[in-house]
C-alpha cells in the first residue's frame, strides 16, 4: 500500500501530504470502485506506517529532516477516514442461492464434467475438483480462501455424530483476519450427511488421480493449489449460463449456508455464529438473509405448534370483515376548483 500511494502521488513517504492521501482514496472509490470495508483497510495500513514513521521511538522524522529537509507526517485523518457508520457494507444485489438454484447449480457442475468427457478434452478433473469445492464450500459455509487451502487432515471424526464418519469436523485454519493480524482458526462441526458424503468421495476417489502423497484438499495439476480467481469464475459463468438474477457469485454459497440453517433447518443464531466464525452476532444476521415468504412462514408455525400444544382449532370467521359504510358528504358542500 506504501507504494501505491508513492506511485499515486509521485512522491516518497515524507513528502506526503493529506491531499495526496485524500486524492488516492477518492480515484479508489470512484474510478475502480472499491468497497468502503477495501478503502477502510487500505486507509489502516497507511495510517499504521505514518504512525510507525512518527512516532518518538524511532528517529525517522528527524533522519529524514537531516537527510532531505523535510519530515514524516500522518495523512490520515478525521477528514479523509471512511467511518464504519453502517452494519452491512455489502452491496444490495448481493444475495443467497435458493434451495432451487443451489440444486441447479450443483447439477450443472456434474453436467459439465459428462460434457467434457463425451467432448474429449482435457479437464474433467478439474471440473469436479471445482464442483466438490463448490459442495464442501457450501456444506461447512466456507469462505474462497478457507475451502482453497484446505488440507486432508483438516477433517476429522466427531464422537457425538459417529455417523459422518472420518467427516463430522472439520478445522478451518485459514479463517479470516482482522486488519494486521494473523488467521483466525475456527472449528465447524458437519450438519448435513450429504456434505461428508461428498467430502469422503472427493479425497477417497477422485483426489488420488492428482498422485500421491497429497496434503492439499484442491490441488492443481502443477502442485500448487487452486485459486481463488478460477473458483469465483466457475460459479459466475454456471449463474450466467443458468441465466440467474444478478448478485449471485462463490461467497454467495457462505450466505445460503447461513440462510438455510436459519430458515430452513432452525438452527439457534448463536450455533450459526459459532459455525461461521463470527465474533459478534450481528455480523451473522448479514448473511441470513430469509426469503420473501419467510416471515408468513414462520409465523403459520407457531401458530400451528401453539395450537396443537393447547389441543385447539382454528376458529374460521363465520362471515367476511366488510368495512364500514363512507358517511356521506355534508349537504350544500360545493367541490372548489383545486382543492384535494
Amino acid at each position: 500500500m506504501v507504494l501505491r500511494l508513492c506511485d499515486s502521488a509521485g512522491k516518497f513517504p515524507w513528502e506526503w501530504s493529506i491531499g495526496d492521501a485524500t486524492d488516492w482514496f477518492d480515484h479508489l472509490r470512484a474510478v475502480r470502485g472499491l468497497a468502503q470495508s477495501t478503502l477502510r483497510a487500505y486507509q489502516g495500513m497507511i495510517e499504521a506506517f505514518c504512525d510507525f514513521a512518527t512516532s518518538p521511538a524511532y528517529d525517522w522524522s528527524v533522519r529524514s529532516a537531516q537527510m532531505f529537509g523535510q519530515v514524516f507526517s500522518q495523512v490520515v485523518n478525521e477528514f479523509n477516514r471512511i467511518t464504519h457508520s453502517q452494519t452491512n457494507e455489502a452491496k444490495p444485489e448481493k444475495r443467497a442461492f435458493t434451495e432451487d438454484e443451489l440444486q441447479q447449480l450443483f447439477d450443472l457442475l456434474d453436467v459439465e464434467y459428462v460434457r467434457v468427457l463425451e467432448s474429449g478434452r482435457s479437464g474433467a478433473l478439474t471440473v469436479l475438483r471445482d464442483a466438490a469445492a463448490c459442495k464442501i464450500a457450501y456444506g461447512w459455509g466456507l469462505r474462497v480462501t478457507e475451502v482453497r487451502r484446505l488440507q486432508i487432515v483438516d477433517f476429522s471424526a466427531n464422537a457425538r455424530t459417529p455417523y459422518f464418519g472420518d467427516f463430522g469436523n472439520l478445522h478451518v485454519r485459514f479463517g479470516k483476519a482482522k486488519a494486521g493480524q494473523v488467521f483466525k482458526p475456527r472449528n465447524v462441526l458437519t450438519v448435513w450427511q450429504w456434505a461428508a458424503e461428498v467430502a469422503e468421495d472427493w479425497t477417497n476417489n477422485v483426489l488420488p488421480r492428482y498422485g500421491e502423497p497429497l496434503t492439499d484438499l484442491f490441488p492443481t495439476n502443477t502442485g500448487n493449489v487452486v485459486s481463488a480467481n478460477h473458483l469465483w469464475q466457475r460459479v459466475s459463468d454456471c449463474v450466467d449460463e443458468l441465466g440467474f438474477p444478478p448478485g449471485l457469485d462463490f461467497h454467495s454459497l457462505r450466505r445460503s449456508y447461513a440462510t438455510h440453517l436459519l430458515t430452513s433447518y432452525r438452527y439457534d443464531i448463536k450455533f450459526i455464529q459459532m459455525q461461521l466464525g463470527h465474533e459478534h452476532a450481528a455480523t451473522t444476521s448479514i448473511y441470513t438473509l430469509p426469503a420473501a415468504d419467510f416471515q408468513i412462514a414462520e409465523l403459520a408455525r407457531v401458530h400451528r405448534e401453539t395450537l396443537e400444544a393447547t389441543g385447539t382449532t382454528v376458529a374460521l370467521p363465520k362471515r367476511k370483515l366488510r368495512l364500514p359504510p363512507r358517511p356521506p358528504l355534508p349537504p350544500n358542500r360545493k367541490k372548489r376548483r383545486g382543492a384535494s
